[in-house]
């Protein structure tokens, strides 16, 4: 079976067509934990299974590194329309892709038949709490949650993955490794969740890092760094066009109507299990 390595800014996943239903759905939790294992295996954040879609061009099924599969992924789904495209799967600019947070629409920046660059259209933020999914009625917005005796203001959102967003002085002080998992698995929030610590540099200029649930920190999250800019669009902290620094690399967020991430996505290298 072959599959490509891919990143979007370090936010690494083992790519595999699974079109002819070889992998098992009994499988895909172990197969994820299996693969995604570093130094031991290949490796990744995440595995990408591609699956035949009735309702798009192409299916896209993501599994986390503890083998938990994750609604929707934006480094994901640059990385899963790249392999779609130079593997002439569907041969087209634009894709809609099924996901498990529905259909998402991509727009692939290509050189000399290479996509270097994928625009996603993420839709629109869902803000009550119930649909996060989080405990309690109404919407999450600089709310305090308190970790160990620490307040923590918060503002919780869905860009079809759940997010909990922090505002800090300094994303190098902030208890990243410390708070994170505390709030991953906060019973508040019965799905788990991403924390994303959020520095403001500019008003159109952020410096953002993120636990993601299931992986611990991750160089890039697409997602995390769209769930900054709304957060801060909410409070009044950002402008609609930001562009997110993380850990990997710089990704565009344009919030004006639906949300749109623009990046850059990379092949490191293919090969085949046995």
């Amino acid at each position: 079976m072959k599959f490509w390595k891919m990143h979007g800014l370090g936010n690494d996943y083992v790519v595999i067509d699974n079109r002819n239903d070889k992998i098992k759905e009994e499988d895909n939790s172990k197969l994820a934990q299996k693969l995604c294992e570093r130094r031991f295996s290949i490796g990744a954040d995440g595995l990408i299974l591609l699956s035949n879609s009735a309702t798009a061009d192409v299916k896209m099924r993501i599994f986390n590194l503890d083998g938990s599969e994750a609604e929707m992924c934006g480094n994901g789904i640059r990385c899963f329309s790249k392999y779609c495209y130079e593997n002439n799967i569907v041969r087209k600019k634009e894709l809609t892709i099924e996901t498990l947070a529905g259909l998402k629409k991509t727009r692939l920046i290509i050189k000399d038949q290479i996509v270097t660059h994928v625009s996603v259209d993420m839709g629109i933020p869902i803000f009550e709490k119930n649909q996060i999914p989080m405990k309690g009625q109404g919407k999450c917005v600089a709310e305090d949650l308190v970790i160990d005796g620490t307040t923590f203001q918060i503002t919780c959102l869905s860009v079809g993955n759940p997010h909990c967003v922090i505002f800090v002085d300094s994303l190098d002080a902030a208890p990243i490794h410390l708070v994170g998992p505390k709030i991953e698995n906060h019973p508040i929030f019965p799905n788990r969740i991403n924390v994303v610590f959020v520095e403001i540099l500019k008003k159109y200029r952020l410096k953002v890092r993120v636990w993601e649930r299931g992986c611990g920190e991750t160089l890039a999250c697409g997602t995390g760094a769209c769930a900054a800019v709304i957060a801060g669009n909410i409070i009044g902290k950002t402008e609609r066009k930001v562009l997110v620094i993380l850990p990997g690399g710089e990704l565009e967020i344009d919030s004006v109507e639906h949300v749109f991430m623009k990046g850059p996505v990379e092949k490191v290298f293919e090969g085949r299990l046995f």
